[in-house]
């Protein structure tokens, strides 16, 4: 069955691409690990992990990558504040990080690389982007500067989009005037700060150059599916996408997917701000299953509001359809209960995940299913039944990522 996506370039769902033989291409963007990880973060990276669980179900080799940004401003600034090394701090909380994903029941990557390996990859891009032309010293830094394009080559750089970036140092983007969709490729900065040598003197590639460098490297372009939260959109999946189009003729990714926010008290989560659910302590509270149950209950495009009441909600319904999963298949003779019913409740499911990854169709799905069970023998499998549940059940289970069994 095919997985189609709503892609955030075109605005259309498409399918999810592949070649014979070669499996799908899946490049997602990683963190920037200067602290930990949040529950923004995570539902960002299970819908993903979905995506590939979808894939694998279907008989798909899924490659897959995963940067980890392990020097930038934010690493630098907390570093000093904890008299570490930006070496040091990053490599813990990459740690951290990758540890906080596989309690999630994420499946990790095939690859992790660190962009302080691919310096010399993102040197490389910035020379082939100073060739076209485009590029211009100012100050400390080289900026390019792209061409104008044609609607829906690449992600817009209106107001609306614009509203969607992240202010960072070192990455100015403004929303209006002649500046607009420019990128910085290299800044010059010395120790202690991470540097290396370049053409442009000592100091650091710009951030958007890794993901180009990784994914061409690794995957090559464009790889089918890409993406990551919504406000990636812009400034960075356009630059990527720009690279791509300047370097190659072509989009990054086939399918563009975007996750909404996780928000707590109306504002976005971040890092940066300290406003945030720290991903290990809402493990610690509910672990893996409600806790995915919780955030992927809302339609992936849809922002979620944080709410510790509705998170207590999302643990008692989880108990509720395990129950019902592990008694309808416990070993006992007396049960009178048929596979067809489970049979079916996968293939909706499965149906449900191919349709745009509606993990919250496939949750109610699931709610109805253990509603209906009825008690005693009726509620668990006959034992010439049993199997074929089973494997229905860990159908279930291997798509959505849930520990039922």
């Amino acid at each position: 069955m095919e997985l189609r996506l709503p892609d955030t370039l075109t605005g259309r769902r498409r399918p999810v691409p592949h070649l014979p033989g070669r499996g799908v291409t899946l490049y997602v963007c990683g963190p920037t690990v200067y602290d930990r990880a949040h529950v923004g973060h995570a539902r960002t990276y299970l819908y993903f992990d979905i995506a590939r669980r979808f894939l694998e179900a279907e008989g798909l080799r899924v490659r897959h990558v995963m940067n980890i940004t392990d020097f930038e401003d934010k690493i630098d600034a907390r570093a000093r504040e904890l008299g570490m090394s930006w070496r040091a701090l990053a490599g813990r909380e990459e740690r951290r990080f990758l540890r906080d994903l596989r309690a999630l029941g994420i499946r990790l990557p095939g690859r992790c690389p660190r962009a302080s390996a691919f310096v010399p990859q993102m040197i490389r891009v910035g020379r082939q982007l100073e060739r076209t032309g485009r590029v211009r010293a100012e100050g400390d830094e080289q900026i390019y500067s792209p061409p104008p394009r044609p609607p829906g080559t690449n992600f817009s750089t209106d107001r609306q989009l614009a509203s969607h970036a992240v202010a960072e140092p070192g990455h100015p983007f403004p929303s209006t005037g002649a500046g607009v969709g420019e990128f910085m490729i290299w800044r010059r900065q010395g120790p202690p700060k991470p540097s290396w040598p370049s053409p442009w003197g000592r100091g650091v590639p710009g951030w958007h150059l890794e993901c180009y460098a990784m994914a061409q490297r690794y995957l090559g372009l464009p790889v089918d599916l890409h993406g990551g939260a919504i406000d990636l959109i812009y400034p960075h999946h356009y630059a990527e996408n720009e690279i791509a189009l300047a370097l190659r003729g072509t989009r990054f990714s086939r399918v563009f997917l975007h996750t909404g926010f996780v928000l707590l008290d109306g504002a976005k989560m971040s890092k940066s701000v300290g406003n945030l659910v720290p991903l290990r302590t809402a493990l610690d509270q509910v672990g893996p299953g409600p806790l995915r149950w919780y955030l992927l209950g809302t339609p992936l495009s849809k922002r979620l509001a944080w709410d510790p009441r509705a998170l207590a909600r999302a643990q008692a319904e989880f108990r509720t359809v395990r129950r019902a999963v592990r008694s309808f298949v416990r070993a006992v003779p007396s049960g009178r209960g048929r596979s067809a019913s489970v049979r079916a409740l996968s293939e909706g499911i499965r149906r449900d995940l191919a349709s745009g990854l509606a993990v919250e169709r496939a949750y109610d799905r699931l709610r109805r299913w253990a509603a209906r069970r009825p008690r005693g023998a009726g509620g668990r499998a006959a034992p010439g039944e049993r199997s074929a549940a089973r494997a229905a059940l860990l159908d279930i289970q291997e798509r959505t990522g849930l520990p039922l069994l």
